[in-house]
């Protein structure tokens, strides 16, 4: 007797349905992205870099093509080397001393601010003592107090002691940084633990050498955050040499920059106006190197000590 096997029928083969993409899912942890915050931060970032643009653009023309060309584009001539030359020449060359002007205010004014600046957050952020709340209180105050409105009772005072006219006038009240001082008492706090301290006591090391050995190697990120601050606020300072110095041979940079550019007021004064924007370029070089060798410090001293573990 013959076996039949069964015969399987074939199903038609389904047709394959499209496969829907499955939507992005948000990982903990990581910030969702926002068109709007990126939009907002590129009409910031193009509005701070506007100036700059054209401040570059502008060091490259002559006199006569700042008035014949549009501002954020070339002129036909190429004057920036010439602008160079004649910046570091023009009224005997005065431009140079306005320029170790600046750096002395700034190596002993903002160098001595983020030292003291340094020691005092160290200090009250691991040592206590009767009175820490009101000194805390004076610190707040002081940073909440702009320096303009300081600038007149620091010239009477200075004016009483005969220190008016001098480098001291601008390098004593630039050696005080509340803001700084603040900054490194908040990250003293978190960056130094105090059990650490305590084993350096036990092995026998003093107060100076817990600071100097222990201390301030952890506090180097904070501590070129604050000489970043000090140092832009020394540099671009404007208002107290204003106000202190009457001596062309101490003004710094922003001083002496508005000076030229003043004496297109007068009647027989020469316009410099190409002068006073490649100084102004001039001025603006260091700090942009500053920043880009030191932005690695600065922002690990901005974020370090935010969170705790």
């Amino acid at each position: 007797m013959a076996t039949t096997t069964p015969v399987r029928q074939s199903t038609p083969p389904k047709s394959a349905a499209p496969r829907l993409r499955a939507p992005r899912r948000h990982i903990p942890g990581r910030p969702r992205r926002s068109v709007l915050l990126t939009v907002l931060t590129g009409v910031v970032l193009v509005y701070s870099l506007l100036p700059l643009v054209w401040l570059l653009f502008s060091a490259t023309k002559s006199q006569e093509g700042l008035a014949r060309s549009f501002g954020l584009w070339l002129d036909s001539d190429f004057d920036l080397w010439a602008n160079i030359a004649d910046t570091f020449a023009y009224q005997d060359g005065v431009f140079v001393r306005w320029l170790l002007n600046t750096l002395l205010y700034v190596v002993v004014g903002a160098g001595g601010a983020t030292f003291l600046a340094v020691l005092g957050g160290y200090a009250l952020a691991k040592f206590d003592f009767p009175g820490k709340k009101a000194v805390f209180a004076v610190v707040i105050g002081a940073v909440a107090v702009p320096a303009t409105a300081l600038a007149v009772p620091t010239f009477l005072l200075f004016s009483k002691v005969g220190l008016t006219d001098t480098p001291w006038a601008v390098i004593i009240p630039s050696l005080i940084s509340p803001f700084g001082l603040y900054l490194m008492w908040v990250f003293a706090s978190e960056a130094i633990p105090t059990e650490l301290m305590e084993a350096a006591r036990i092995d026998g090391a003093g107060e100076l050498r817990t600071f100097f050995q222990v201390a301030l190697p952890l506090l180097a990120p904070g501590t070129v955050t604050v000489l970043l601050f000090t140092t832009v606020a020394t540099w671009n300072n404007y208002f107290l040499p204003l106000i202190m110095l009457k001596d062309p041979d101490w003004y710094p940079l922003t001083l002496g920059l508005d000076a030229w550019n003043k004496q297109a007021q007068t009647s027989d004064g020469d316009v410099v106006t190409n002068l006073v924007l490649t100084g102004s370029l001039l001025t603006v070089i260091p700090l942009i190197a500053a920043f880009l060798l030191l932005q690695k410090y600065w922002q690990s001293g901005l974020s370090a000590g935010s969170v705790k573990e």
